[in-house]
């Protein structure tokens, strides 16, 4: 019997019982569920070896690829927790984000080297680098080579302080305003949330037992595909979930979107289940399906999974169109609340953009905690309850704004807004933290935008708040055009008009080359505010 659901405890038993079944693909490497224990337990002792302590933390800082999770369960053998990295970051944040994380070692591309020695003497607390080769150049002198520890074959690793489902798994995440904060999932609530939701009531309610795994796991499972990076959410929640179940993960090889790899790579491993992120993905997919309609045989895709942003109707309806044995799994969730509600959309029935069912430990609630009555038009907060975070690394004043107590029970609740319809559902209106007080009334950018988007001439859209001497803030939108388009104005906010109420229309509508989406499709609406106030001012 167990402490609590440890990830690499439920690994270590599906290799034991799939030791031959593929583990992880990308292009023309395969590994095993025993090469990817094996290896995993090369990184663990490398890890032990360079001095860590229980729970020191190990920094990810990868595109997509076997590494990555095979580096995640490697941490976690030695007892440790990894944590994300953004490959975006700049050297500022990168800095802030070992330090705030404490990191003592980081797996890294080595595309990724010339960055860090910019940074490494800044961040004295990393005493192992551990170099990924991607064919960009030698290992540096400082590092590590990767596969050096991943071949060391010592056998099964265990650390003296041995496991526990305490133990965390560390997830940062920038959201759309602040600096990156660390939530922190002990891996026992973040288990029986995830295969709690795929699977037999047992994982949520009973102990952690590991035969569980055993009855379950008979032999190879659903093979998956992060379409989007493994560094967010989305991407690497799934997998997690893929794994725990004994599937195999395949990953592109190219490191942006390239819809021509991702569906002739789901052709040719017979990929039943991709995560995108919402429409980002999609309409590049369905270009390409319109295109090319009878081009691929995606005949094994039967899940299509989205979370983390808006996800429309008509992009649903042209997926299923187009592939109408696929469940589309549009999931509200962030990283901080998983499981808050879901949409499921099928050839025969597709869910309008922004309407969910509510999970079983969610509700809506007003600024007093109390429920917000169904049909009333009332707005509220989304709390979920159930197996949640402990709180933010490091920041006790964001873990008490974020994670309260309602009725007494504990619920996160990350500021997500939302109106109750009469049939329980929910819609959401977006995160408070980007919300636009004009003359008074508030309105949720998300909103604004879809409608935008709606547009024929608009391929992506944001809305923000400027300063405003009449309205306190004025709406304007962003706009980037469909190829060969120009912009109509007054067009496109009539557009808004005839689908919203008057006062959610843009003032003023101006063109942006790109929205320039981050790769789990989130936008920085700090950035294109301030794009937004320089096309507008004077001169």
């Amino acid at each position: 019997m167990s402490s609590g659901w440890n990830f690499a405890e439920v690994w270590e038993t599906v290799a034991d019982q799939i030791p031959d079944a593929p583990a992880q693909v990308q292009g023309g490497r395969r590994f095993t569920w025993r090469q990817m224990d094996e290896r995993a337990d090369g990184v663990a002792a490398a890890l032990l070896e360079a001095g860590v302590v229980e729970q020191d933390k190990v920094a990810q800082y990868l595109f997509n690829g076997p590494e990555y999770l095979e580096s995640m369960y490697g941490a976690w053998k030695a007892g440790l927790a990894p944590v994300n990295t953004n490959y975006r970051y700049a050297d500022e944040e990168l800095v802030y984000l070992w330090d705030n994380a404490d990191a003592v070692a980081v797996v890294f591309h080595g595309a990724f080297a010339d960055n860090i020695e910019r940074i490494r003497a800044r961040v004295p607390k990393v005493r192992l680098w551990l170099w990924v080769d991607d064919g960009s150049g030698p290992c540096p002198e400082w590092a590590r080579p990767y596969e050096d520890a991943a071949r060391t074959r010592p056998g099964r690793v265990v650390p003296p302080w041995g496991r526990s489902g305490d133990h965390l798994y560390m997830l940062y995440t920038g959201g759309t305003t602040g600096m990156p904060k660390g939530v922190m999932w002990r891996q026992d609530d973040l288990y029986r949330n995830l295969l709690g939701q795929v699977g037999d009531a047992r994982v949520r309610e009973g102990d952690a037992d590991l035969a569980f795994v055993r009855e379950k796991v008979t032999g190879p499972g659903v093979v998956g595909l992060p379409a989007c990076p493994l560094m967010h959410g989305t991407g690497c929640m799934t997998q997690l979930i893929v794994l725990s179940q004994g599937g195999s993960v395949v990953t592109l090889e190219s490191r942006t979107l390239d819809v021509e790899e991702l569906l002739s790579t789901i052709e040719r491993e017979k990929v039943n289940m991709i995560a995108i992120v919402g429409d980002a993905f999609a309409k590049p997919i369905i270009r390409s399906l319109d295109a090319a309609a009878d081009r691929w045989d995606l005949s094994s895709l039967v899940v299509i999974t989205s979370s983390g942003v808006m996800f429309s109707e008509q992009s649903k309806e042209a997926l299923v169109r187009h592939l109408p044995q696929v469940m589309i799994i549009d999931a509200f969730s962030s990283s901080e609340a998983v499981g808050m509600g879901a949409s499921v959309s099928t050839a025969s029935d597709t869910s309008a953009t922004a309407r969910f069912r509510v999970g079983e430990n969610t509700r809506v609630v007003d600024e007093d905690g109390r429920d917000v009555e169904p049909g009333s038009g009332a707005i509220g907060r989304v709390a979920v309850g159930g197996f949640q975070p402990v709180g933010y690394y490091k920041d006790d004043l964001k873990t008490a704004a974020t994670f309260l107590t309602i009725g007494g029970r504990r619920y996160s609740v990350p500021g997500d807004f939302a109106k109750v319809e009469a049939d329980g559902g929910i819609t959401l209106l977006g995160r408070g933290s980007v919300c636009i007080n004009t003359g008074g009334e508030k309105v949720f950018p998300e909103e604004v935008e879809e409608v935008l988007k709606t547009h024929p001439t608009v391929a992506d859209a944001v809305a923000v708040g400027v300063p405003d001497e009449k309205f306190g803030e004025a709406i304007t939108a962003l706009v980037e055009l469909r190829p060969g388009l120009e912009l109509d104005e007054a067009e496109l906010i009539a557009h808004v008009k005839s689908k919203l109420a008057s006062y959610k229309a843009p003032k003023r509508v101006l063109r942006i080359s790109t929205i320039g989406r981050a790769p789990n499709g989130k936008v920085d609406y700090k950035r294109l505010r301030e794009h937004a106030l320089g096309q507008l001012a004077p001169g």
